[in-house]
């Protein structure tokens, strides 16, 4: 029994939710999303709030029913307060600007990275702090994984980019000792 699929969706203030077909569309104060469900999944508007229900306990009902509630709530909260993730870059020389609408990226490579911004989504440079942010939390994930592919914190000097808050292990490295 799905616990996340029960819990209702709750439509917060200044949000406009319309339910057309197997497509719920949500429109707020940050922009508009339209998500698209599975046709088997039932979808009801009642005052405030969303409920999901499933038509059986089929196996793929069970895996669709808590999927589709989280997605339907994701785009609501997208639309009211948006999404946002933090990466920061460590490394001697290491920096990132934005130029126009792609990101510049300095990464100790013999040349420099230049990333194109996808539509929907606004990123902050500041030399070694980047902010990723927009509506569609599963497109801000991906860019952020994205950027952060580019040069991976390694683990000997912790040098590379990484999420904010992230802890990366150090290892020591190699020692320098004789034989015997």
């Amino acid at each position: 029994m799905s616990r996340i699929g029960n819990n209702p969706v709750p439509i917060p203030e200044g949000v406009k939710v319309n339910i057309e077909g197997f497509a719920v569309n949500a429109m707020g104060p940050k922009g508009s999303q339209t998500v698209h469900v599975h046709q088997d999944m039932k979808i009801e508007l009642k005052e405030d709030k969303i409920v999901v229900s499933r038509p059986s306990d089929q196996k793929l009902h069970r895996a669709l029913h808590g999927t589709t509630r989280q997605i339907i709530n994701n785009a609501i909260v997208g639309v009211s307060e948006g999404f946002s993730k933090e990466l920061e870059i460590r490394g001697v020389g290491y920096q990132a600007s934005l130029q126009g609408k792609r990101l510049l990226l300095q990464l100790g490579y013999s040349h420099d990275i230049f990333f194109e911004i996808p539509e929907g989504i606004t990123v902050t440079a500041d030399r070694t702090a980047i902010k990723v942010e927009g509506i569609d939390k599963q497109l801000v994930g991906a860019v952020s994984a994205k950027i952060r592919s580019f040069r991976k914190p390694e683990p000997y000097k912790g040098k590379g980019v990484r999420y904010k808050d992230e802890f990366v292990k150090t290892k020591q490295g190699k020692t320098v000792g004789g034989v015997g």
